[in-house]
């Protein structure tokens, strides 16, 4: 049953409105802290936002307006190292929290505890879309929810009973994620092509918004660029150093 739920995943961009109450929210969040974290650290944080004038901007600003203005429930998980500044002062130790390992170890476990979140609400019956476009205003984002220094916005994630649901869209083969005792590049020459015709006939028969698309183009025009370049600033003015 849980192999079938996660199989029959798909990201919902409409919802109906419906708010999800406290009661859900916090057993959501319960259920997320479960996951596994990086020594213990359980270095994320989660804020949720009813508000709805922050709401309304939290949507304007990571370009996904008609998702927080129909969702049930809008959400931005951050990686902080803020607690854990604190813990470490309560032990009279100035920890270290700008190095890269320690900006990885948060990314990873702010993506686990999401991922159970997911899970749970999709369990749930509820649809769910991360939201990684709070990344393209991140210092606005941080003023407009009062994010301290060492916590900074990893994704947003919108949660609520869907008004429509999407077709599963096709992954990679297994073939193309899964090496065994040593990486072989050489198989992407025959299984990407392939895949290409799998997407493209996806795109060409799904029931809304049909394209002519494939994977390697998608990428190549996401990727021909660096993506974002103020992050490294910002979270250098956030504390993260890349030590």
């Amino acid at each position: 049953m849980v192999k079938q739920l996660l199989r029959n995943h798909s990201s919902v961009r409409i919802y109906d409105g419906t708010p999800i109450s406290k009661e859900i929210v916090e057993d959501l969040i319960a259920t997320a802290q479960m996951a596994a974290t990086s020594h213990f650290v359980q270095a994320y944080s989660v804020v949720w936002v009813t508000d709805e004038k922050k709401k309304e901007k939290l949507g304007l600003l990571s370009g996904n307006p008609r998702q927080f203005e129909t969702s049930g429930g809008a959400f931005v998980f951050c990686v902080d190292f803020k607690r854990l500044q604190m813990a470490g002062k309560l032990e009279n130790v100035d920890i270290i929290a700008d190095s890269a390992e320690n900006v990885l170890v948060g990314v990873a476990d702010v993506s686990l505890f999401a991922q159970n979140f997911v899970i749970a609400a999709e369990s749930m019956g509820y649809g769910i879309c991360y939201i990684g476009g709070v990344r393209n205003k991140p210092e606005e984002i941080s003023e407009l929810l009062n994010l301290p220094e060492f916590v900074f916005p990893l994704f947003g994630l919108t949660i609520g009973v869907p008004a429509r649901r999407n077709e599963v869209k096709p992954r990679l083969p297994v073939a193309a994620v899964l090496h065994e005792n040593e990486y072989n590049a050489q198989k992407y020459e025959e299984l990407l092509p392939a895949y290409n015709e799998t997407l493209e006939a996806y795109y060409n028969s799904r029931s809304s918004n049909r394209k002519i698309d494939n994977w390697t183009k998608q990428m190549a025009d996401f990727l021909i660029e660096q993506r974002r370049p103020f992050m490294n600033d910002f979270l250098a003015r956030k504390g993260f150093n890349w030590k």
